[in-house]
């Protein structure tokens, strides 16, 4: 197995082993793209928080997640894809909704809550506990949910594939999004 080695900023060294070619990198194959290359913390402490879509973007989604204030922000938009960051204040929810043709990753920064789906909007018989470090996944045409029970705001991240919202969007409050989703409806 081919076995890469990268520095850190502690000097510690760990392995990473190069996918996919058990044996060695066959002789017609590049180098792995991450060999030799000497990682280091680059300053992602103050990133503006908006919509960066199309373009080809990195950020710590970890930190700006739990940086985000607003009920939802839009921070990339693509063709295909949309990664929203959104903050639940303590005893809201994102509130009931549905997706029909939208498949939703969902993961938690900080917080807890319940999340609720089901095939009815009186009928979500698929509840469980979530917090910090868990991801759930809302297929396409499924009823939703997420209920803050905790007493932090819960900071999230969503990937909506195909986008749910328009470019750009900033909704400050839940009373801001329901209100912008009634003029789209």
């Amino acid at each position: 197995m081919v076995v890469l080695v990268l520095k850190g900023m502690s000097d510690m060294y760990k392995k990473y082993p190069c996918p996919y070619f058990s044996g060695g990198l066959p002789a017609y194959h590049m180098p792995c793209p991450l060999m030799d290359m000497d990682y280091e913390e680059e300053d992602y402490d103050s990133i503006e928080l908006r919509d960066f879509g199309p373009e080809p973007f990195v950020l710590n989604i970890n930190e700006a997640s739990k940086e985000n204030n607003n009920f939802r922000t839009a921070i990339w938009t693509g063709r295909h894809l949309q990664v929203t960051l959104m903050s639940i204040n303590v005893g809201e929810d994102i509130g009931l909704e549905i997706h029909p043709d939208i498949d939703q990753f969902i993961r938690i920064e900080e917080g807890r809550g319940i999340v609720k789906m089901g095939d009815r909007k009186d009928r979500l018989n698929f509840q469980r506990r979530v917090q910090d470090d868990f991801a759930f996944v809302v297929p396409a045409g499924t009823w939703h949910n997420l209920i803050n029970t905790g007493n932090i705001p819960i900071k999230l991240y969503s990937i909506y594939a195909p986008p749910q919202h328009p470019r750009g969007t900033v909704h400050k409050t839940k009373a801001d999004a329901e209100a912008a989703e009634k003029k789209r409806d």
